[in-house]
């Protein structure tokens, strides 16, 4: 009898440890509950999945309390569905805020291109034989679009094994003595993981179903490698594109290069310092220029050594990145800030970033897009997503969904002025 009344009671406290866990949850997608030490590793993972899966979220807790609501005792039953019933409002909002992603985006396209901008890409690229329009991405989808368009995997890029190996995605009807408009994906990881597989599956594959031709690499990983041996690489990969791409179908003049975390630095840097030597040892001739950048959750400022960046940041650069400290060898932290590079030659950019980013403080694209602004005589888009996290993409979810046909309607708008300034 004594040992039946411990498991009730406990069975109590578990379900109210439970019901407060996935509150916090929810309040913490809504506010961050750390952004400084590994604590806020939990609140960015945490946090990622309430605000892009909150439908899936709302029904996991739901479900759970239904299946064991009847063994509680009336108070604490009462007590977890409130919170459970408050907790879902909040899901709830969140999966609207994920469905309208797509006013934020617009207006950051509004306000950048002018509202008479095109809203689609009708006509502008040759699509394959029968396209229509693309598919939705989601979450399922994501789990299998790699075998749909990666038909040209593992390629050689350069000289250190895998880790210069890329693929090619590309509808496998796509005329492959075409000229189809390339995108160019650098995965994030923290400069020390990643892989070519499994990031910015929504918007390569929304592109490659209209007809693109894309392009995801991998790259030199920290701490084996020091910087600048990751920027060195996509400058290599993409001298490859620019070489080879034309014999899959691809157009070598109107290349768009994107990324996210990690990989957002690298293609704003790489988009920053066309053929710049320091960057491209031993093929300082070869062509590293690209048309266009869109750039997810990155960071642009190395110097930065303030709130601005996360507080584990400045130890991961000097201990394993750049191995240098900035009080000795500060150029090389300048170097590797695309905001130090930014000038009036800049190709167009379509910054996109998440105001409760944990990881990636929204503060640097702000600072970043606010210098391109001043500087650059090309468009500038930036889109500050609200209640949206870092990685945001990665899922396949309503957002990203959005956030695809953002990158498509501003990709258009690039090529179509190409296109004029080619006429002319």
């Amino acid at each position: 009898m004594q040992k039946a009344r411990l498991v009730h009671h406990l069975r109590q406290i578990a379900s109210l440890v439970v019901t407060a866990v996935t509150a916090a949850s929810t309040l913490n997608a809504y506010r961050p509950l750390a952004r400084t030490g590994y604590p806020s590793l939990f609140s960015w993972m945490f946090g990622l999945v309430v605000t892009e899966l909150p439908l899936q979220t709302m029904a996991s807790q739901l479900g759970g309390l239904a299946l064991t609501a009847r063994r509680l005792n009336r108070p604490v039953r009462i007590l977890a569905w409130i919170t459970a019933t408050i907790s879902a409002l909040g899901l709830l909002n969140f999966s609207r805020a994920g469905h309208q992603a797509n006013v934020p985006l617009t207006k950051a396209l509004d306000d950048a291109l002018g509202p008479s901008r095109r809203t689609d890409s009708e006509g502008l690229w040759r699509r394959p034989t029968g396209a229509g329009s693309a598919k939705a991405p989601g979450l399922l989808r994501m789990m299998r679009i790699y075998r749909d368009y990666a038909h040209d995997s593992d390629i050689s890029y350069g000289e250190f094994g895998r880790a210069n190996h890329l693929d090619i995605w590309r509808r496998p009807d796509l005329d492959p003595h075409g000229k189809a408009p390339v995108l160019f994906q650098i995965p994030g990881g923290a400069w020390t993981t990643g892989n070519k597989r499994g990031q910015a599956h929504p918007l390569m594959s929304h592109l490659a179903e209209l007809g693109w031709i894309c392009v995801a690499i991998n790259y030199r990983h920290s701490p084996r490698n020091t910087w600048p041996a990751h920027i060195v690489d996509v400058k290599r990969a993409l001298a490859w594109v620019k070489q080879h791409i034309a014999g899959y179908g691809g157009d070598p003049d109107f290349v768009a290069i994107t990324g996210g975390s990690a990989g957002g630095h690298l293609s704003a840097l790489a988009a920053l310092t066309p053929n710049d030597p320091q960057f491209q040892p031993g093929f300082e001739d070869a062509d590293t220029r690209v048309q266009a950048a869109v750039p997810f959750y990155g960071i642009y400022d190395f110097t930065r050594l303030d709130d601005s960046l996360h507080a584990m940041m400045p130890g991961l650069l000097i201990k394993s990145i750049i191995k240098q400290r900035p009080s000795t060898h500060l150029q090389t932290y300048v170097a590797a800030s695309p905001i130090h590079h930014v000038n009036a030659d800049a190709p167009p950019f379509f910054v996109l970033h998440g105001q409760n980013d944990s990881l990636a403080f929204v503060e640097q694209a702000r600072a970043f897009t606010t210098k391109l602004h001043e500087v650059s005589n090309q468009p500038v888009a930036y889109a500050e997503l609200p209640l949206t996290q870092h990685a945001f993409d990665i899922f396949g979810s309503a957002r990203a969904a959005h956030a695809a046909v953002a990158v498509e309607q501003f990709l258009a708008e690039v090529y179509t002025a190409q296109l004029k300034a080619n006429v002319a």
